[in-house]
């Protein structure tokens, strides 16, 4: 067996099939780890979200870089809107999967900041040139709970920042962009608005955006649920146990047929005669006797003829001598000739 196991081919294939075990070994692990990151996240976003609120500003200011161990943390912040500095956000979808965009007004707290307020999704105009119906502002100061979200990048969130938009409309939500166009500090990250004090009326409601792991909740990348990563990376690593067992099958069948060919022997070679048959071995292809007779040019099985001595035509046999016991010879010419005088 050895000796074909390291024949050319056979190595080529063992190699083969190491790279393949290989290969489907490191798929395992990285859909495993893709597993274990989002049961990670999971845990995360379940803590978060069912923390106790706490003021914005114990959890950011202008210009920090907010931790994403703060997102989804529920917030609160108090003070007034300024609409005069409303936009909104293109290529957003509510629970149903239309697509339209984020309301976000900006939010001026009793300490001189800003802070950023998703209110929700609304409608596109027929013309998504067009600034979009809105629904009314509330006046005077109200109170908000919501959840602090990060600021919003085309690395991170995977849309492409574009420009020469229409007027007040934008592809991210991001704090520092806005504080270009803010007279006051913008706090970084943005608030995802769960619940107002006092409550909004109907006209001031936008679709509210939806918690982690529901349907509405636009570039959110949270995901509820373990997912198929584990059983993903179980599927590849069956893979990889099957691959020596399917080496080992064409192992067998190939040494079973080089096997098969040894004993058929060389090409054309007749089988040897059984001990005891009586029966002559076959002549072999390009003998004297024609292919598949026996010597002789007898049928299988019967004794040969003995060949017929004929003597040659060219030679002339001689007439047998008399015997003398018989006497001698009667001449037939001497009766032909007396039978003809007495005819005359």
């Amino acid at each position: 067996m050895l000796r074909v196991v390291f024949t050319r081919r056979w190595i080529l294939l063992t190699l083969l099939f190491v790279a393949l075990i290989l290969v489907m070994g490191r798929l395992g692990l990285w859909q495993y780890h893709r597993w274990e990151q989002t049961k990670r996240s999971n845990h995360h976003i379940s803590l978060a979200v069912h923390a106790k609120p706490v003021p914005i500003q114990t959890l950011t200011h202008p210009g920090a870089d907010v931790s994403s161990s703060l997102r989804y943390r529920p917030v609160t912040a108090t003070g007034h809107y300024d609409p005069a500095h409303q936009f909104v956000v293109r290529r957003r979808t509510n629970a149903d999967g239309d697509q339209g965009f984020f309301l976000i007004t900006p939010l001026v707290t009793a300490d001189g900041d800003a802070v950023l307020v998703n209110r929700g999704w609304v409608a596109p105009a027929d013309d998504t040139a067009t600034f979009p119906p809105v629904p009314k502002t509330p006046t005077g100061t109200v109170t908000l709970t919501g959840r602090l979200q990060l600021d919003e990048t085309s690395r991170l969130s995977g849309i492409r920042d574009v420009g020469g938009l229409p007027p007040r409309q934008f592809m991210l939500i991001n704090s520092t962009e806005q504080a270009k166009k803010l007279p006051e500090p913008v706090l970084s990250g943005y608030l995802e608005l769960v619940r107002t004090s006092p409550p909004l009326t109907k006209d001031e409601s936008a679709e509210q955006v939806g918690a982690p792991g529901s349907d509405n909740t636009g570039t959110d990348m949270a995901v509820v649920g373990q997912g198929v990563h584990l059983p993903y990376a179980i599927q590849w690593w069956l893979f990889a146990l099957m691959v020596p067992v399917g080496w080992w099958i064409l192992l067998r069948q190939d040494l079973k047929e080089r096997r098969r060919k040894a004993a058929a022997g060389p090409a054309g070679a007749a089988p040897p005669a059984q001990p005891g048959s009586g029966e002559a071995p076959a002549a072999a292809a390009g003998g004297g006797s024609s292919a598949g007779r026996p010597a002789g040019g007898t049928a299988e099985g019967a004794a040969p003829e003995p060949a017929s001595e004929t003597a040659p035509a060219s030679e002339t046999v001689p007439a047998p001598e008399p015997d003398p016991a018989d006497g001698a010879a009667p001449d037939v010419t001497a009766g032909a000739g007396s039978e003809a005088a007495g005819r005359t």
